[in-house]
């Protein structure tokens, strides 16, 4: 008999009061009422006087923040877009070596990134949600909120300039203006819901002439505002009388069509649908097909109605859960925490994890976004109780013998970076 543990919401960690506060920094009503009536279906513009923090945004990424990332830290491409008059500007025009002891080729040159700057250019910083440290944890915080994994990007736009032509994105998005003022232009999509193989290029044309119609929404965003856009709607942006600092947070959400895709993957477990075609069939002729393809509708009908809800939620665990890190880990200070380990030592679950645990026989397994822990099966209690709490003291482990059998699955799960010292 297998058991499994569904804590966190089958491997999503539970929503504390960090991802609830996340979520209302971005949108002006209710969670309930954002997810009925905008997530998914209509943009929604919120106001700085109508979000919780007067500060706005600045103490996620500032001017000076965004100029520390350009100028010290050895940002290299593609961490860094430029764009000018709708297109991107080859990254050899502002990256180049890294100097005595950094012998690469494409780290960003900040004397060129000033000089397309002034002169117009859009920067546009990338992955922020990785190499900086307020955007990594809020990052996750609304990733949590949400539920979906999480990019943020930063656009530097000079006064007057836009950055792109009038386009959609394949990824809801929440916009958040940081400094500046932003003239945005939206209007209603031309293709609902596409999907990451649906870019606004195969489009372009639909989308030059729905920009010309009237707007769903024109508004100027100010220091504090946010707007949520879900994909699909068509948008443009242009900096007014100074310069512009705008973060866009994109949410990669899976979508029916990802099931669909699994479910496809998994059909070839199926003898009827692996079956060869008849000898000399005409592949051109749709006569010829009609017969198979009434046969191959039929039995994949047949397939899809046994199809297992457990097999197919397997297969997006791993789409999703690579996609969103959980919070990162100090690895010096972990290996302290190693060495200093004892009964009295309080560990605490690495935040934003997400994990499965099962049992079977006399083996627990461990799920997580990019391994399997396997233990003892005594061990799950113990498991259990480490990542459901806030912290535990490794003394206080259920289910287990003695000290120092407590005292070796912290230190595996400390190895494996499931706990952080609390």
């Amino acid at each position: 008999m297998t058991h499994i543990d569904p804590p966190g919401g089958h491997g999503r960690p539970a929503a504390p009061s960090a991802a609830a506060a996340a979520l209302a920094r971005c949108v002006s009503v209710e969670p309930a009422k954002f997810a009925a009536a905008h997530w998914g279906r209509t943009p929604l513009l919120s106001r700085a006087d109508e979000l919780p923090d007067a500060h706005g945004f600045t103490d996620l990424l500032s001017p000076a923040d965004a100029d520390e990332l350009l100028s010290r830290r050895g940002l290299r491409s593609p961490f860094l877009r430029v764009a000018q008059d709708g297109e991107l500007v080859p990254a050899a025009r502002f990256t180049g070596g890294g100097g005595a002891g950094a012998e690469i080729g494409d780290q960003v040159l900040d004397e060129r990134v000033l000089e397309l700057y002034a002169g117009g250019a859009t920067l546009v910083l990338q992955g922020l949600h990785r190499t900086w440290p307020a955007l990594i944890d809020f990052a996750r915080d609304l990733g949590t909120a949400v539920g979906q994994p999480l990019q943020v990007n930063a656009y530097l736009t000079p006064a007057g300039n836009q950055g792109f032509a009038t386009h959609y994105d394949t990824h809801d998005v929440f916009v958040l203006q940081v400094d500046g003022r932003k003239h945005w232009r939206i209007h209603p999509p031309v293709l609902p819901d596409p999907l990451e193989k649906q870019p606004w290029g195969g489009r372009a044309d639909e989308v030059s002439a729905t920009a010309e119609g009237p707007a769903a929404l024109d508004v100027v965003l100010a220091p504090g505002d946010a707007l949520y856009l879900p994909r699909g709607w068509l948008h443009s942006a242009q900096a007014q009388e100074s310069s512009s600092l705008h973060l866009t947070v994109g949410v990669r959400a899976l979508t029916r069509y990802a099931m669909v895709e699994e479910l496809l993957a998994l059909a070839a477990e199926d003898q009827r649908l692996r079956a060869t075609l008849p000898f000399g069939t005409d592949v051109a002729d749709p006569d010829a097909i009609e017969p198979e393809l009434t046969e191959t509708v039929e039995a994949l009908r047949d397939w899809l109605l046994r199809a297992d809800p457990a097999a197919v939620a397997a297969r997006l665990r791993q789409r999703a859960w690579p996609a969103a890190r959980p919070a990162p880990i100090r690895p010096l200070a972990q290996a302290a925490a190693l060495a200093a380990l004892d009964v009295d030592t309080r560990l605490a679950p690495r935040p934003g994890l997400r994990w499965r645990l099962t049992t079977q026989a006399e083996r627990a397994a461990l799920v997580l976004f990019d391994r399997t822990v396997t233990l003892p099966a005594s061990c799950a209690p113990a498991v259990r109780a480490l990542l459901a709490a806030d912290s535990t003291r490794v003394g206080d482990l259920p289910g287990l013998d003695d000290d120092a059998d407590r005292l070796t699955l912290a230190r595996r799960l400390l190895r494996e970076a499931v706990l952080v010292p609390a």
